[in-house]
Formats: structure tokens, C-alpha cells, sequence
């Protein structure tokens, strides 16, 4: 099966430096992320969990080194920052200052789920519900700054993403000697349930202001190291947990039903079904001849660049990594390298762009000037 041109395009793209925007120009006033451990960029540092990563080698390509990112450079989000033509990565909530929610936050949480007890075994983390909660704290800061009217005028322009449903599916439904998700639904019912509830939710960030609004579909989480190690592969072709792939497939059906539910329903929303990168694991998987050099340098599919801890599957604090991080898929036993991370932003930003492309930063600077004022004065 050849690969999807769009895919292909979008990472040309990124291989080639291509930008989305002229210099200097940002498609969206501000940028707001709502997410689990693959957009984490700081929030869990300050929380009591195994699910922080504030030590080497993370980051050991990022320019600031281990900031919380899971990863060793850029997540997909920072990709996505920097499409939109933003000088600076989006900041974490967590040490952001008043001036800093002008241009948007990262509310992400490793170990977050769309349900308040996904991840509970790993300790402290920030559920999609406490990231809405701590959005709200963020929209009164611009209310303070800009007058109710500018901030809901800016709310407006402003992109937002949301990538979460991972954890719940590894760290509730598939751990049935912690949660009894597995024993109350059948996996069809529960991907049922999970969308629901994320439905309430987007509906929730809708009525906070924000009208572009897209959503990360799963991806194959039955192909990271630790569900293959955990659950095995019986043998399947893919060489993947399939149980795993095929849940979150059964939730994307529901997912997309969900927003195109929302889209028909809100008035002058936009929301987005980011179903592209999602896929990209499985063209790398492929190896299909036709794809461009990125994809094929992406050699090892099964094993982490860093060495790892058996018990949590991140990296071992500061042991040294893959000499090659540009051949691995995978950084530790859960998440994906930059270079799998470059490539799935760039097909999934593709889904984005037409309705960022719609905004306007006209008056910006003097916008954020006025904003600074306000606040000294």
C-alpha cells in the first residue's frame, strides 16, 4: 500500500526547513496545549510522580537540556510552535507568568488521562479536567490584562490542541491489578465511554472561548517497546500488541464521531480531527519503499535509544544514550524519539492549517505592550 502523499509532503516540509509562515509572522496570537507525556514540558517537574523526566539524557538535544520534555529534543508541540511562527516554545503553566498566557500555555501532564484516575499508580499528575481548570485560571489573567471583551476576542484567534487518551487505555484499562475499567466494560464500551466524556470536555473549553480547536487522535500504542514487552505479540504480523492498536482504533471511530458532533452543533467553532500523524508510525513500521530518506533512516522500531529502568521504562538518570538518535523510533519504552516526532508534526500539522491560517496577529506587539502596562501598573 503506498504511503499518503500528504504525509510525505508535510515531512518534505520539515526535512527541508520549510516555513509555514513569513519570518516573523505568527499564524495565532497565542497557542494553548492540553496533553498527556508527549506534550509535557515542564508541569510534572514540580509533582510527586515517577512520570517526570527532569534529569539527562532527556533533552541531551533539546537547547535548554532536560526541561520535562519525554523525549531527547522537541515534542510534537514544539514542532507545532514553531510552524506557527512562534520565537519561543510554549512555556508550562506551571512557571508561566501572567505575560507568558498572552501567547499561550502548555497544560500537559505525563500520565494524564481523560479520566481524573487514569494514571493514579504513578503518583501526582494532571488530569484533562484539572487542565480545564487550571485554563479558566489563564483566561481570568487575560481578562485582568486585556478587559473581558479583548480577552474573549483573542481566546478566539487562538489555536488550541488536545492529545490525551493514551494513559487511559495504558495506564487504566489494559492494568486491571489497578483499575476495574476492564471488569465493568467491554473495550468497545469503554472507548465509548472515554469519548463521551472528552465530548463534555471540548465542550467545556469551547464555552472558556476557544473556537479553533484541534484534536490528536491515538496513535498505534500497541507498538511502543513496553505494550509489546508486556503484552506480547501473538504472532501478529505488525509485530505489535495488537489488543492495544485495535482499542484505539475503536476510540478514534467515537473520537471523530464526537468532534464532527461538536463542529455541526457550536456555533462558529472549528474543531479538527488530527487523525494524520497518528498513522505515521505505522508507514514507518512499513518501511514502504516509496516513502522519502526520513522515514526509512528510522531503523530500529523495537528498542529504546536510552537505557532503561525496568519498573517505570524511562531512562536510567544519567546513563549515556544512542550515539544515532536519528535511526530510533523510540527515545525510552513509551515515547518517540525527535526525529519520529518531527516527522508525525508535520503530517498532523497539515490538519491544522486551514483554520489557523484564518487568524490574524495584526496589532500584536502593541497588544502584548499594553498588556505589560497594565500589569505594572
Amino acid at each position: 500500500m503506498a504511503s499518503n502523499p500528504v504525509w510525505v509532503a508535510a515531512a518534505l516540509m520539515v526535512v527541508a526547513g520549510f516555513s509555514s509562515f513569513a519570518a516573523g509572522e505568527k499564524a495565532v496570537p497565542c497557542y494553548f496545549i492540553f496533553g498527556d507525556s508527549l506534550a509535557d514540558n515542564g508541569n510534572n517537574n514540580w509533582l510527586q510522580t515517577v512520570a517526570k523526566v527532569d534529569y539527562s539524557p532527556y533533552g541531551v538535544d533539546f537547547r535548554r537540556g532536560a526541561t520535562g520534555r519525554f523525549t531527547n529534543g522537541r515534542n510534537i508541540v514544539d514542532f507545532f510552535a514553531e510552524y506557527l511562527g512562534f520565537e519561543n516554545y510554549i512555556p508550562p503553566f506551571a512557571t508561566a507568568t501572567i505575560i507568558d498566557t498572552l501567547s499561550g500555555l502548555n497544560y500537559g501532564s505525563g500520565s494524564a488521562g481523560i479520566l481524573d484516575e487514569t494514571g493514579a499508580q504513578l503518583g501526582q499528575r494532571i488530569p484533562l479536567d484539572v487542565q480545564l481548570d487550571n485554563h479558566l485560571i489563564s483566561v481570568s489573567r487575560l481578562a485582568l490584562l486585556l478587559g473581558a471583551g479583548g480577552a474573549y476576542t483573542r481566546l478566539g484567534q487562538c489555536l488550541y490542541t488536545l492529545g490525551l487518551g493514551n494513559n487511559d487505555f495504558l495506564n487504566n484499562y489494559f492494568r486491571p491489578e489497578f483499575y476495574p475499567s476492564s471488569r465493568i466494560y467491554t473495550v468497545e464500551q469503554f472507548a465509548v465511554v472515554l469519548a463521551n466524556r472528552y465530548k463534555e470536555q471540548l465542550q467545556r473549553l469551547y464555552v472558556s472561548g476557544a473556537r479553533k480547536i484541534g484534536v490528536f487522535a491515538l496513535g498505534q500504542i500497541g507498538c511502543a517497546p513496553f505494550a509489546i514487552r508486556r503484552y506480547g505479540t501473538n504472532g501478529s504480523a505488525s509485530g505489535c500488541a495488537e489488543a492495544l492498536n485495535d482499542a484505539a482504533v475503536l476510540f478514534n471511530v467515537q473520537l471523530k464521531s464526537a468532534i464532527d458532533q461538536l463542529q455541526a452543533s457550536l456555533p462558529n467553532a472549528q474543531f479538527v480531527y488530527i487523525g494524520s500523524g497518528s498513522e505515521m508510525l505505522k508507514t514507518v513500521r512499513r518501511k514502504d519503499p516509496t516513502t522519502l530518506s526520513g522515514l526509512k533512516a528510522l531503523e530500529v522500531l523495537d528498542s529504546p535509544c536510552c537505557t532503561v529502568e525496568a519498573e517505570s521504562g524511562q531512562c536510567v538518570p544519567d546513563q549515556p544514550s544512542c550515539p544515532d538518535r536519528s535511526r530510533y523510533v523510540f527515545w525510552d519504552w513509551f515515547h518517540p524519539t525527535e526525529a519520529l516526532n518531527s516527522l508525525t508534526a508535520a503530517a498532523a500539522f497539515e490538519a491544522v492549517r486551514p483554520i489557523v491560517a484564518q487568524s490574524s496577529s495584526v496589532g500584536e506587539s502593541s497588544m502584548i505592550r499594553l498588556a505589560a502596562a497594565v500589569q505594572a501598573s
